[in-house]
């Protein structure tokens, strides 16, 4: 098992329900404290934010209970949950749970004869007959090709990804321009602004998106609200019921139609709690970065506008808050020719039912998931959906073996 946060945790403690012998190597939640920057609140809500468990008592109300903190939903409402306690949750989690996690970095997977060899930072190297890559979603960090390639590639460590700090107080007093439009470029600018950084939110779009307050509890709707737009994990809808309570079912769709889901269906948008704090900020719509060339000790960006207008922006530096993209041959984990052997869609991997790649042994989770599975596995509520029945799959491989 390659990845200790909640889809790694979730597969790995479902694997040792089945009986699985195996080894998880990874920093338990490492991506969420070293990747996420201090002061967010996760978009998701306690309803959608539990890891996937066989056992009872796990959810993040449970750890609520334990740490003598109020539940998230308390009395129906719903506050948004500080990202450092949820990675307190996740830690207590892998404790009860996956005790076993070894803290070591996997270098490199290669395919040999019928199985792997894994090869540990440490210099050890394995031999096994399956790999879970649950690696959360850092890797696949995705900063447009305008502000990597040609003068934008000496802009020297001037141009990053909102993936890249944990910490934004380090752009207090600068200039830093921001670009995105859903709930990690918004909140990167509020807490940039909050910090002390003069900030210009670069947007592609013609407007930002918003969310509303969270619907009311289950329980306090009636059956025609029930019916019009049916609860769900991630929000009321008949298509947020169709994500949530039929992921399986989700493979079967075409691939055009699955992946447009992915990207449209609770697409970028920003949480309603956010928009309290948004202000204060240089908001430029129906704006494109065309360019990027180091200026003085900073970055001189070339933007266009609506209509073609074309100007330009000088700033301390560049976050590109963008999103991620899978591309399983350009993660770097796998050799090259067992990168080229997984079949693919659109960069991410070909699932069977069980998260198995088109090569026998080798699954993913997570991120990696959504273009089989859907917009679920963006998720930490995906990994319910994922632990069961990717140690299920792995399971039946080993039988097959």
């Amino acid at each position: 098992m390659i990845g200790a946060g909640p889809y790694g945790l979730a597969a790995s403690t479902h694997l040792t329900e089945r009986g699985v012998e195996h080894r998880t190597f990874g920093t338990p939640m490492g991506g969420w404290f070293e990747h996420m920057p201090k002061g967010m609140f996760l978009k998701s809500t306690a309803r959608d934010s539990s890891i996937g468990s066989p056992h009872p008592k796990m959810g993040i109300g449970d750890w609520c209970a334990v740490a003598g903190i109020d539940p998230y939903d308390k009395d129906g409402g719903e506050t948004p949950i500080p990202v450092d306690e949820f990675v307190s949750y996740g830690r207590w989690f892998q404790q009860n749970e996956v005790p076993e996690v070894e803290e070591e970095q996997v270098r490199a997977v290669t395919r040999v004869g019928s199985g792997f060899e894994v090869e540990l930072g440490s210099g050890e190297r394995i031999g096994t007959r399956t790999v879970i890559v649950a690696i959360g979603t850092a890797p696949y960090a995705y900063v447009p090709p305008e502000l990597k390639t040609g003068p934008a590639s000496g802009c020297d460590g001037r141009i990053s990804h909102s993936a890249d700090h944990p910490d934004l107080s380090v752009f207090a007093g600068q200039d830093v321009a921001v670009l995105g439009r859903g709930q990690s470029a918004l909140e990167t600018a509020v807490l940039l602004h909050e910090a002390g950084a003069s900030v210009h939110l670069l947007v592609r779009s013609p407007g930002l998106i918003w969310g509303g307050p969270p619907p009311p509890p289950p329980e306090e709707l009636t059956l025609l609200e029930k019916l019009k737009a049916p609860p769900s994990q991630l929000g009321n809808g008949w298509t947020h019921l169709f994500i949530t309570r039929y992921t399986g079912a989700y493979r079967y769709l075409p691939d055009r139609m699955r992946l447009r889901g992915v990207q449209n269906i609770l697409g970028p948008f920003g949480a309603w709690w956010l928009k309290l704090r948004f202000d204060g900020i240089d908001v430029r719509l129906s704006t494109r970065v065309s360019g990027a060339e180091p200026h003085g000790d900073g970055v001189r960006l070339d933007l266009l506008g609506s209509e073609g207008a074309r100007s330009q922006l000088d700033v301390d530096h560049v976050i590109a808050a963008t999103g991620y993209r899978v591309d399983v041959r350009s993660l770097g984990l796998l050799s090259d020719e067992l990168a080229s052997s997984v079949k693919t869609i659109a960069g991410s991997p070909r699932l069977s039912a069980g998260f198995e790649t088109s090569v026998p042994g080798l699954f993913f989770s997570g991120l990696a998931s959504a273009a089989t599975f859907g917009p679920m596995m963006r998720f930490v509520c995906g990994s319910e959906f994922a632990g069961p029945r990717a140690a299920r799959g792995v399971a039946a491989r080993l039988r097959a073996a």
